[in-house]
């Protein structure tokens, strides 16, 4: 899913006009995907080896009869050695065929646990935010709208002055307008209902009192 030049413009729009009626400043991005997960697989790939170890260490027989049938039924009495080195052999086997199913990012995504999504997507908001919008506006008034298209999540990060005035509920409704759209296949939509939504919140609370003064950009980022 990717945005067009008429999202870019239809979000950057947007800004501008919930900008004019509050000394908030908006900063909106827009990412392909927070994190790569790429623990998330080598924790998947740990766990299918030590669950083949668990199988084999609860049924013993059932693995040894299978190495007989495997070998035509000519083969005798296993030794240890041969034994152990077997089983290494196939948890390995089972660690790298699980490392490689999982390299695929689709599958990778999909077997990350949605909690762990969530914190991703926050921690990378929280990040951008601390780059791009954190204590430049004169007054502390910036917030930043991120939405990660491929977890399907958007996180809200505001500077002091709105994180006094507002409460986080406050944008629960910008927030799932958005991923509704964005589920819909509309992400520029859903951002821009989401910034006009922002911005009636913030003409509340910080209305503008004076000429309009832009401290952050307007336009839309795209990562």
């Amino acid at each position: 899913m990717q945005l067009s030049d008429q999202d870019h413009a239809t979000v950057t729009a947007a800004v501008s006009a919930a900008e004019r009626g509050t000394v908030g400043e908006i900063v909106t991005i827009v990412s392909g995907r927070s994190d790569d997960y790429r623990d998330v697989a080598l924790l998947w790939s740990i766990a299918a080896t030590f669950l083949a170890l668990a199988l084999v260490a609860a049924f013993p027989a059932f693995f040894v009869d299978l190495l007989h049938r495997l070998g035509g039924g000519w083969q005798g009495e296993y030794s240890a050695r041969t034994l152990l080195t077997i089983l290494f052999a196939a948890l390995a086997l089972t660690f790298g065929l699980v490392r490689l199913l999982l390299g695929w990012r689709p599958l990778r995504l999909a077997l990350t646990p949605g909690a762990v999504k969530s914190a991703r997507v926050r921690g990378r908001a929280v990040s951008l935010f601390r780059v791009g919008a954190e204590k430049r506006t004169a007054g502390r008034t910036g917030i930043l709208l991120y939405l990660s298209l491929a977890e399907h999540r958007a996180e809200l990060v505001t500077d002091e002055a709105i994180h006094a005035k507002v409460a986080p509920e406050t944008w629960g409704l910008a927030m799932a307008e958005l991923i509704d759209a964005v589920r819909d296949g509309r992400p520029g939509d859903g951002m821009a209902a989401a910034v006009d939504r922002i911005g009636t919140v913030l003409a509340q609370h910080l209305p503008r009192d004076g000429a309009p003064f832009n401290e952050l950009p307007d336009r839309l980022i795209e990562l």
